[in-house]
């Protein structure tokens, strides 16, 4: 196929987003609107916010698409400082906000950010910034890994006190992948495992509820009325769907047996009602979005592209991976979204922000196919 001109944006991967979008929707309308009406009296409300969310993170995308990404660079070090306020204001009281024993959110009227979300871009885009400017100096000890590790450590830190360890755990993996795409050696990476290691270790075992999902995850039916309940019902809904599923709106597992089904474990409903099928195209797309992203990297015009959509790839990546493997009790429960799919303003218009900015850099890709 002819060369891709100069100033066009990866339609397939634009094209995928919206798929996707279009599921979540879809599937965040019939996974809450029992619940909803429960709570609020209101079948749709989940359906109104997230749609008036993909709105908003539709036109995000679309001016970062336009928006030139060298442009972001320049501004990276303001975004890490931003990041790090509102890391902190979340603990300012009357700021922050929290439910199920974590403050996650900064709370101002009705509206509601995680703050978090913001980090993990900020902590791409100046990564990128940095380590393409470093070059060769990647690949030393103190100067290429020291500092961006130490970085990596404050929002970890930060993080953990919400608590949120697995968005924590996303920071720490993003980390690692840029500075290995970025040429650091592997030595050199290696060498902070060792403490790093035992510290998540000690984490885990620290709180009891961190502990207790772990040894669910073991034995989810050891304990299926407390710890393994979430996991149990998760598998029943994904096995109950068989291979084309009980139809769209026919979830039985949304009925209050998933605890806030529209959110973490949205896939679950997907399998149900959708079946293998449908879960399996669910999976293909993302599969597609990542291959995408791997390919605009690989042909990004500069190495600052190249890291930027890397991080932004490897960020959605973890994502997609740890709710899938949460969802099918591959690892143990913990708090993650599924990006484009599940209810959740901030972390939709993040996620559509920051493919605004993967699209924009594929416009100066130059490459053979499509």
């Amino acid at each position: 196929m002819p060369a891709k001109s100069k100033g066009n944006i990866d339609f397939t991967l634009m094209v995928t987003v919206f798929v996707l979008l279009a599921i979540g929707i879809t599937m965040v309308f019939s996974a809450s609107a029992a619940s909803s009406y429960l709570k609020y009296n209101d079948s749709y409300l989940y359906l109104k916010s997230q749609g008036l969310y993909a709105i908003i993170s539709i036109i995000a995308m679309l001016v970062l698409s336009k928006l030139d990404y060298k442009i972001l660079g320049r501004y990276a070090l303001l975004f890490v400082l931003v990041s790090l306020v509102l890391l902190i204001a979340i603990f300012i009281p009357g700021l922050g906000y929290g439910a199920k024993g974590a403050v996650r959110w900064i709370k101002i009227g009705p509206w509601t950010m995680q703050p978090s979300e913001f980090a993990k871009t900020a902590l791409i885009i100046f990564m990128a910034k940095s380590l393409s400017n470093k070059k060769d100096k990647v690949r030393q000890f103190v100067q290429g890994v020291v500092p961006y590790i130490l970085l990596m450590i404050v929002y970890f830190a930060l993080i953990i006190i919400q608590p949120n360890l697995s968005m924590a755990g996303s920071i720490l993996i993003i980390t690692f992948v840029m500075l290995f795409a970025a040429g650091a050696k592997i030595g050199h990476l290696l060498v902070w495992a060792v403490p790093i290691l035992p510290a998540v270790i000690y984490l885990v075992t620290k709180e009891s509820y961190r502990l207790n999902r772990w040894l669910s995850f073991r034995d989810p039916w050891a304990d299926p009325l407390n710890t393994g309940y979430q996991a149990i019902q998760s598998l029943l809904a994904l096995g109950s769907g068989g291979l084309f599923g009980l139809g769209l709106g026919n979830s039985r597992q949304k009925f209050f047996y998933i605890p806030e089904a529209q959110n973490d474990f949205i896939f679950s409903i997907i399998g149900e009602e959708l079946g293998f099928i449908g879960a399996a195209t669910v999976l293909f797309l993302f599969l597609f979005l990542i291959w995408r992203g791997i390919r605009i990297a690989l042909h990004a015009p500069d190495m600052f592209g190249c890291l930027l959509a890397t991080g932004i790839t490897c960020m959605i990546g973890i994502q997609v991976a740890i709710n899938i493997a949460v969802v099918t009790v591959s690892m143990p429960t913990t708090g993650v979204t599924l990006p484009l799919i599940s209810s959740g303003g901030s972390s939709l218009l993040f996620v559509m922000s920051n493919i605004g900015i993967l699209l924009n850099i594929s416009r100066s890709v130059k490459t053979e196919g499509s």
